[in-house]
């Protein structure tokens, strides 16, 4: 078909026939969905929080640290309550729910909750960077990994979003660790659970399903994928969601590049999975899989 020729009332015309078989794709009339523009502002003064005066747009010091922390405090909690209220106002236009006013209770109950564990969430992060300082020898400070390493950057918003996922939160917790995937090349669902002391040393093409399960002290390099075996389906061909369908990592496991492991597997304490290794089984504490094309315990 030749549109070189269509107005731009003609052009127009179809754009609006299109939006109305566009459910789901369009947001006219809707203004509950949360602004990622919002959501990524959030997220970097939350950085800023987690790791005061790392980006170098605030000159933090002893005498002003109170002030400028307590300013990202409020701009954090002003922002983060209207975005989450925003994303329950939009579930309850789509469950089509008359309690609305709940939505507004929720989302400062999330907001407090988030910014009380911002020390606890603080305190795992320093372990983070602790595990990155021991696992690579090429890093030469603690500072050089908070500044530089996209594998921190990717966990960090990992554990923020975590807590908002785990509150039941739609949308945000997505699209939190959506912007860290388009920044660092490593994708995390916001549901895997995660122990402290976790290092993705490189990280790039790095993906972690949403049922992952991953101990303490666990290091993985760039290319693993923990990801789902197959999907069961209803009587109509549709996916039935939920259930534990991606592996777990338990603690002191290391998995080399490129790796895949695949469903609920189970991969014991202190074991060792090779690079380019394919796995759909479980495998026992200790173990080493795949190096130097050997399997030995």
């Amino acid at each position: 078909m030749d549109n070189r020729n269509n107005s731009v009332e003609d052009q127009l015309k179809l754009l609006l026939e299109s939006y109305k078989i566009g459910s789901g794709t369009n947001f006219i009339d809707d203004t509950n969905l949360p602004v990622n523009t919002a959501v990524a502002e959030i997220l970097d003064n939350i950085l800023e929080i987690i790791f005061p005066g790392y980006t170098g747009k605030r000159n933090i010091t002893t005498e002003n640290v109170n002030f400028v922390i307590g300013n990202l405090l409020c701009r954090i909690k002003s922002s983060l309550e209207t975005q989450i209220f925003r994303a329950f106002q939009h579930e309850c236009r789509l469950k089509n729910c008359e309690l609305s006013c709940s939505c507004e209770t929720l989302s400062e109950e999330t907001t407090d909750y988030l910014l009380n564990n911002l020390v606890n969430i603080r305190k795992i992060v320093i372990e983070d960077v602790k595990a990155a300082y021991r696992g690579d020898p090429a890093a030469k400070s603690l500072e050089e990994i908070v500044i530089s390493y996209p594998g921190l950057k990717a966990i960090v918003v990992h554990r923020i979003a975590h807590e908002l996922y785990k509150k039941q939160v739609p949308l945000i917790p997505r699209m939190m660790n959506e912007i860290a995937h388009s920044q660092t090349g490593i994708d995390i669902h916001p549901g895997a659970e995660i122990g402290e002391g976790f290092f993705i040393d490189h990280g790039t093409g790095v993906v972690i399903g949403e049922t992952t399960r991953i101990g303490k002290n666990v290091k993985i390099y760039q290319g693993v994928t923990l990801g789902a075996l197959s999907f069961a389906t209803d009587n109509e061909g549709n996916i039935i969601k939920g259930g534990k369908r991606h592996p777990t990592l338990e603690d002191e496991v290391v998995i080399y590049a490129e790796a895949t492991i695949l469903g609920s597997v189970v991969i014991g304490k202190g074991a060792v999975i090779g690079g380019n290794v394919w796995l759909k089984r479980d495998v026992s504490p200790g173990k080493t899989i795949g190096m130097s094309g050997i399997t030995k315990s």
